[in-house]
């Protein structure tokens, strides 16, 4: 019994000294790996069982007329070939890229999924590492790179986990440059956000991220590596500033192009008006209806061209607001629970896909562990963002108290904005804290864009990495230079 006593406590004694001990890049890298080989062999599983399905018909589509030289355009069976750009142009663009020295077949997008997904597993390591010790790091890497429905989604030919794994990117970078120094500093700043260009590209809502980004990169001054000061709100703007405009000159080639053929200056895509009628409509439900049962428009009907159609739905949408704004209100929260609470989105795809390629009895089980493990993730985040160190320690425990009861009912989503708020009390200091920052963001990004529009499981996906490296943050009390 003596033995057993010394050999329990010696293990806790090393594991206390390894969890203090800092991140390491190394590690953050190894489990890059595992997600990595999880996602790739998933994908050699998924490709000759799981075609395109869903928007991801069209993105291939479109990725392989890209590839053939043909551009964003859409062959009609009549044979007319026209310009579109109903859906972004980013992810079909990048898949299109490979697929010309590939082939087009859908296997080469889903190791781009694979490939994208395992950095942000080293991403989330190195961004919960500045805040949490070794163990936390690894923490949040492993609950991505074994996330059930990030690497479920692999073989999807879909945006979101895409998408999750860029802005995870993207911060990265962002506290890399703030820690760099002269050109590095320069070069990082610049890396960062052309990326998020790229990624507003695959998603048009990521621009409201570059005030967020460029305010993190640029607020520290350095001295040998590490941030030990604040630059000071005018240079933190003035980042947050050259940032956006950065983003927006991105993508301005390409709406340029939108202007010239698309008869209306669409800044990514053009179905903004599509969708906040199917939010608005007199049919809405807070989910996706099909135009036609949100309440297509009578003046509609006949407007045949793209963008004009585009326009009518927005104008109709905004009219139909005005018209009954108690129940556009009244959606919200059904808007919410579709996107926080739902689970099961690979197993979705998947049987739209190939409907005999899972039994529902599997998909089923798989969204009862996704539902768990995401649960448990926004359980761990609300307890971190509760026990930081920082202002309003009490307000903060009251908040993580109260939104706790959302893991346990149908509405979930009152736990995601629990995070929100706990890390807003923490004032000044949450720019101390990059998880929690970063987690907040994501979260109220996601909140405010499916308000506006409509819910969907899937729409959650892109917060799942930068609340994983926050939950990660629960193992270890914050460091400075955070």
């Amino acid at each position: 019994m003596t033995g057993a006593t010394s050999l329990l406590g010696g293990a806790r004694a090393q594991w206390r000294e390894w969890s203090a001990d800092v991140a390491r890049p190394g590690d953050g890298w190894v489990l890059g790996a595992v997600g990595l080989v999880l996602r790739v062999a998933l994908a050699a599983w998924a490709s000759q069982r799981v075609p395109p399905a869903a928007d991801g018909k069209f993105y291939h589509v479109v990725a392989e007329r890209i590839a053939r030289g043909h551009g964003y355009t859409w062959l009609w069976p009549d044979g007319a070939v026209t310009y579109a750009a109903h859906y972004p142009v980013g992810y079909p663009a990048l898949v299109g890229a490979l697929y010309v020295p590939f082939g087009a077949h859908p296997v080469v997008a889903m190791l781009l999924n694979a490939t994208l997904g395992a950095l942000g597993v080293v991403a989330v390591h190195r961004i919960c590492g500045l805040v949490a010790g070794r163990a936390g790091a690894a923490l949040a890497a492993l609950l991505v790179a074994l996330h059930p429905t990030l690497v479920g989604y692999t073989p999807a030919l879909m945006t979101e986990g895409v998408v999750g794994a860029l802005l995870g990117i993207v911060a990265w970078l962002s506290l890399v440059t703030r820690q760099a120094s002269g050109r590095w500093r320069w070069g990082g700043w610049l890396g960062m956000a052309l990326l998020l260009g790229v990624t507003t590209l695959v998603r048009p809502q990521s621009l409201l991220f570059a005030p967020i980004f460029g305010w993190v990169a640029s607020r520290g001054a350095t001295v040998s590596g590490r941030v030990v000061t604040d630059a000071g709100w005018r240079r933190s703007l003035l980042g947050a500033i050259l940032t956006t405009a950065v983003v927006v000159a991105t993508c301005t080639p390409w709406t340029v192009r939108n202007c010239a053929r698309m008869g209306r200056c669409s800044f990514v895509s053009a179905n903004a008006g599509w969708n906040l009628l199917i939010g608005a409509g007199p049919g809405a439900t807070g989910q996706w209806v099909s135009v036609e049962k949100a309440g297509l428009p009578p003046e509609c009907r006949t407007v045949f061209d793209e963008a004009e159609k585009d326009l009518c739905f927005g104008r109709a949408a905004i009219g139909q607001v005005r018209k009954e704004p108690g129940r556009w209100l009244g959606l919200i929260p059904a808007k919410l629970r579709a996107t926080f609470d739902a689970s099961g989105t690979p197993g979705y795809y998947f049987a739209e896909a190939n409907p005999g390629v899972l039994s529902q009895a599997t998909r089923d089980t798989l969204a009862a562990v996704e539902t768990v493990w995401q649960r448990g993730i926004v359980a761990l985040a609300l307890l971190a963002v509760t026990l930081a160190s920082g202002a309003r320690k009490r307000g903060r425990t009251v908040v993580g108290a109260l939104s706790a009861v959302g893991l346990v009912v149908p509405q979930v989503w009152v736990s995601y904005l629990g995070i929100v708020v706990g890390a807003a009390l923490l004032g000044r200091g949450l720019g101390r804290h990059a998880p929690a920052l970063f987690a907040a963001a994501v979260v109220t990004v996601t909140a405010l864009t499916h308000v506006l529009f409509f819910g969907a499981g899937r729409y959650s996906m892109v917060c799942y990495p930068l609340l994983a490296a926050l939950a990660g943050t629960v193992l270890a009390r914050p460091r400075q230079g955070a």
